[in-house]
């Protein structure tokens, strides 16, 4: 280690700095050179807060808020400035952030008592003071076992089970003022960085709102989402079921041979929800014809559609299931996305006339001869199958596309049930630090690309940003339009796949970009204790990702 260090940036350039210069001091310099704020920075593709130093030659390449690891440590920072005004105004209460909703975060605060719109006021009131305070969010190793005291100290049990669950020698613990918590991802520098925020009261909690990397210099439009709101507390009166909110209290479950009484009940749950929408349907079956399944990418779509047909023959119905895919246009007709790539997402890829003509005929009683879509030559086939279906059998049609009335604008809204399915999950890290939903759906991705479709995982992470942006354009915005939420998350799921993902990302190598999110999701499983995959039934939506399901032999 020299007097000075070399520092290469995005762009090629290399410059000199003393040795122990921080990424904050850095960041000064080429600020001007970023259309918004630097929050952070990866050190040879690993991302690390803007206090820390440079001892050695490297890469940094800096993050700011038009980028999603940005924004995640806007988001972070934000709920932490959130958590410590809540203390400071109501020091007898508690805050817990729940889960996202509405583009932000659903919080509550718990103090013996229903609250109000002014208590939400008044924390909204104290954070614009402590981020006009311009207060340092200074972070502090701690060996572990002192950590675990300092949370002892502060009547803190569920980060105390966490953190003696973990193996490691030291851990992060961040600072803002006299407030201190433990968070899982990297913090912005101070409190002045988070001047784009409001608060929304939304009974019986409020929703943290933040901006997004789109336009991070304000905030999105609010847009209520009652019926992904009450998903959302089915969700948490399961985890209530199961006696398990936190990731701690699973592990504990797990480790002390409970393990397999948790699968089976979350599983049962699943099974009760699907018999219930079965049930629905059977009720409504003169009207409710087309039953459309929508959800994002590996929300377990698939293994739905086959264990809701099941249910639908106990009722005396026989479905009949209908292939979206065998409907896109021609590959030379096929719309393009900005790379100038062809876009199999977008719904002018489906050939919707002539599906809207097939499924109206086929509702009218009429024989109707459905294609094959050949995707090695890119085009319409057809090879003689032909259909008639009867009053008992509703047709099961799934794919993004579900909810978008344009995708079966022929066939009148009361005879369609659509159902929206995603892994909603229940389950925290502790009471400050949620998981995010698309954590969940992206190692189950990661694990059934390489189990199905021999992509490793450096291959997903690549292809993940594309995924997410056509679910923003194609599946989110109509998610309010469903009839019916079906939330595949499974509270046990992480601990299955843990041992299938670790492997796979810790193949991707340092000098990838994806690096830096290999390694936050490696950071991540280390939470989970591991739970054996002879637990998981056959026909569970878990067995889509990693394999021997029922459906599919």
């Amino acid at each position: 280690m020299g007097e000075y260090v070399s520092v290469q940036f995005m762009d090629g350039t290399v410059k000199q700095y003393p040795c122990g210069t921080t990424l904050l001091e850095i960041a000064g310099e080429v600020q001007p050179l970023h259309t918004a704020p630097i929050v952070a920075a990866k050190v040879n593709n690993d991302l690390k807060d803007l206090q820390s130093r440079i001892n050695h030659d490297c890469r940094v390449d800096f993050v700011d808020l038009t980028t999603d690891a940005g924004i995640k440590v806007y988001q972070r920072s934000l709920a932490f400035v959130m958590i410590t005004a809540a203390q400071d105004v109501f020091p007898e209460g508690e805050v817990t952030v729940e889960h996202s909703l509405s583009k932000g975060f659903y919080c509550e605060l718990h103090l013996g008592r229903e609250i109000s719109a002014e208590d939400v006021m008044k924390i909204k009131r104290r954070m614009q003071e402590l981020i006009a305070g311009n207060i340092p969010i200074v972070r502090c190793s701690y060996p572990l076992e002192e950590a675990i005291r300092l949370f002892e100290s502060k009547g803190r049990p569920e980060k105390v089970k966490l953190l003696k669950q973990l193996k490691r020698d030291k851990v992060s613990i961040y600072y803002c003022g006299n407030a201190y918590d433990y968070f899982y991802g990297t913090m912005a520098p101070n409190t002045s960085y988070l001047k784009v925020f409001d608060l929304t009261y939304f009974a019986p909690g409020f929703i943290l709102r933040f901006p997004e990397k789109e336009q991070p210099d304000k905030l999105p439009a609010f847009v209520a989402q009652p019926k992904l709101a009450r998903v959302f507390r089915e969700a948490e009166q399961w985890a209530k079921i199961l006696h398990c909110d936190y990731v701690a209290t699973l592990n504990e479950h797990v480790q002390s041979g409970q393990g397999g009484d948790i699968v089976r009940i979350a599983e049962a749950l699943h099974e009760k929800k699907i018999a219930q929408i079965a049930d629905y349907i059977a009720e409504h079956q003169r009207e409710a014809r087309v039953i459309l399944v929508a959800g994002p990418s590996s929300s377990g779509k698939t293994t739905f559609a086959q264990r809701l047909s099941i249910q639908l023959r106990v009722n005396g119905l026989r479905p009949v299931p209908i292939s979206i895919d065998d409907y896109f246009i021609d590959r030379d007709r096929t719309p393009r996305d900005e790379a100038g790539n062809y876009d199999f997402e977008n719904i002018e890829a489906i050939d919707l006339e002539l599906f809207n003509q097939d499924i109206t005929s086929l509702l009218r009683g009429e024989m109707v001869e459905l294609p094959s879509y050949n995707f090695t030559k890119g085009e319409r086939e057809y090879k003689g199958r032909r259909i008639r279906i009867d009053q008992d059998q509703p047709l099961i049609i799934e794919g993004i596309h579900g909810l978008n009335e344009r995708l079966t604008e022929a066939v009148p809204r009361e005879q369609k049930v659509k159902i929206y399915i995603s892994a909603l999950t229940q389950l925290s890290i502790d009471s400050h630090n949620r998981i995010p939903t698309t954590d969940t759906r992206l190692i189950r991705r990661i694990v059934r690309d390489s189990q199905f479709r021999a992509h490793d995982a450096l291959a997903t992470l690549k292809l993940w940003p594309a995924v997410r942006r056509g679910e923003d354009r194609n599946i989110f915005p109509f998610q309010e339009e469903a009839d019916i939420m079906f939330n595949s998350a499974l509270i046990y799921e992480l601990g299955v796949l843990k041992k299938y993902a670790e492997p796979l990302l810790g193949q991707v190598q340092q000098e990838q970009p994806e690096y830096s999110e290999a390694r936050r999701l490696l950071n991540f499983l280390e939470y989970f204790a591991d739970i054996a995959d002879e637990e998981v039934p056959a026909n569970s939506i878990l067995r889509e990702f990693i394999g021997n399901c029922c459906f599919y032999r």
